[in-house]
């Protein structure tokens, strides 16, 4: 599958999570909606969200309370979408979340496959697939961006693939299925183990593994974890959109 196959999929897949149409992506002004908690949408959360915003490099689609509608439209209407994922524009964004008992969480910058990438290694590996291979693995916490802290059952873990050092693991790459057949890469490698490309393999090994299954790969970061967004680089990922949301204030 080419990268603007994988871009209009992605468009159909946050049509369900915002609640809009796929062509409001490819929109020239920004795009508000009211929340709704859509079948088959990434399930991040039981709840309806209070608000969320994404870009894919155009306009913002924001989904929302109708509460926050008033001040969005007047926020947001002559403002390019992409700018309002700045610092100074999330600030404000943030105040006026605080006043209804929420705050914005974290910024996430978002990958799709787009180049093929050859990656030869000699590292032992070994996969584990469904939850009762999966399941011995989150004990402890080892593993917390591989893995869901816990088998989650509309979010599960699909596929997990550990590089070995005789008996121990150096690093484990693994996918949760966050909506019917878009499978999200996570990435740990231990401390001792790490600056010696185990986390490329592995993650590459992962993303053509999915696609293989005919599943659609994604990775995630957030915007300084450099060595992160290097790894999906070298992978072949290629950003393609990011997204903020709100959680309640604790």
């Amino acid at each position: 599958m080419e990268f603007p196959e994988y871009l209009d999929l992605l468009k159909k897949q946050l049509a369900i999570d915002y609640n809009c149409t796929a062509e409001d992506f490819d929109r020239a002004k920004n795009v508000i909606t009211v929340s709704a908690a859509n079948d088959g949408r990434r399930m991040y959360s039981e709840k309806v969200q209070f608000f969320q915003m994404a870009t894919l490099g155009k306009n913002a689609v924001i989904s929302a309370d109708e509460s926050l509608h008033s001040f969005l439209e007047e926020f947001v209407k002559d403002k390019q979408g992409h700018w309002l994922f700045e610092q100074e524009k999330l600030f404000v964004i943030d105040r006026e979340l605080n006043k209804h008992g929420y705050k914005l969480w974290s910024t996430h910058h978002m990958y799709l496959p787009k180049f093929d990438v050859t990656f030869t290694s000699n590292i032992p590996v070994k996969w584990f697939a469904g939850r009762a291979q999966i399941e011995p693995f989150y004990e402890g916490g080892r593993f917390p961006n591989a893995l869901c802290s816990h088998y989650i059952e509309n979010r599960p873990d699909r596929l997990a693939v550990c590089a070995y050092d005789g008996e121990n693991i150096m690093g484990m790459a693994g996918c949760s299925e966050d909506a019917t057949s878009w499978f999200q890469i996570g990435i740990d490698v231990f401390e001792e183990y790490r600056g010696r490309g185990i986390g490329t393999y592995l993650t590459l090994l992962m993303k053509n593994e999915i696609i293989r299954r005919g599943g659609i790969p994604f990775y995630g970061t957030s915007e300084a974890n450099i060595h992160s967004r290097n790894i999906a680089q070298n992978c072949g990922f290629c950003p393609a959109w990011a997204e903020i949301e709100a959680k309640p204030v604790k």
